[in-house]
């Protein structure tokens, strides 16, 4: 991997562990950045990790001291895929790469309009969408407007309704994005909208996530480049 590669991946990481934390502090749970690794010592809200490692060879022990593996459900985000966890009770849940898309490039033109959420109804209807009746619509709460580092873009549908979006999360050098999606066309659908946005939003920031199987693909078709591997370890 070249170094500026590497140079992206830990930023990438550092943002992503980011957002992660402001997910906890959204669901009043409180998070560590460390000098390795960002770790919360309660179960975090669903689908998000209880760590995430932010340098190359964080030191599996001290990581798993610093977050809760007696209550089912502990995961880690090994941000290198360079940890074996197995020693501490975990097994791969599965296995992404992480991407990233230069700042100010081309993108298609969006077919739908976009706006940021910044109202707990507008949010409401993000997440239902986003949910599309999975039943975990209430994971995203009205505290996660507080964040000035989160923006949750909302992609309309001439009647106004929500049908794709993502969540972008900024940080000093990079932008992220997550939680993509889109009613009807999936993430092809989606990621025009969710780069145009990006583009007004954060003109001079390269966008940066994760992304595995069919997402990464689209996600490579719209302009993404591979950085490299990443795992996520569950416990138990």
């Amino acid at each position: 991997m070249t170094t500026s590669k590497q140079l992206m991946v830990r930023a990438a990481a550092r943002n992503n562990a980011e957002w992660c934390a402001a997910m906890s502090r959204s669901h009043g749970l409180a998070s560590e950045f460390g000098l390795q690794t960002w770790t919360a010592p309660a179960r975090t809200p669903q689908y998000y990790p209880d760590a995430v490692t932010l340098v190359p060879g964080a030191d599996p022990a001290a990581l798993a001291a610093r977050i809760d593996t007696t209550t089912p459900g502990a995961s880690v985000k090994d941000s290198f895929a360079d940890l074996d966890l197995s020693e501490a009770g975990f097994h791969v849940l599965f296995e992404a790469q992480w991407i990233h898309r230069p700042a100010s490039t081309s993108a298609a033109a969006p077919a739908l309009a976009w706006d940021v959420a910044g109202d707990p109804d507008t949010l409401h209807a993000w997440a239902l969408a986003w949910d599309d009746g999975d039943g975990n619509a209430r994971l995203f709460r009205p505290e996660l407007l507080d964040d000035p580092a989160t923006f949750v873009l909302a992609g309309r549908s001439a009647s106004g309704l929500v049908v794709a979006g993502a969540v972008a999360s900024r940080s000093d050098h990079v932008v992220g994005i997550s939680n993509v999606f889109a009613l009807d066309g999936g993430p092809d659908a989606a990621w025009p909208v969710v780069l145009d946005a990006v583009h007004w939003l954060f003109p001079t920031l390269p966008v940066v996530g994760y992304e595995h199987g069919d997402d990464l693909a689209a996600a490579v078709r719209h302009g993404f480049e591979l950085l490299g591997p990443l795992r996520v370890w569950l416990h138990g």
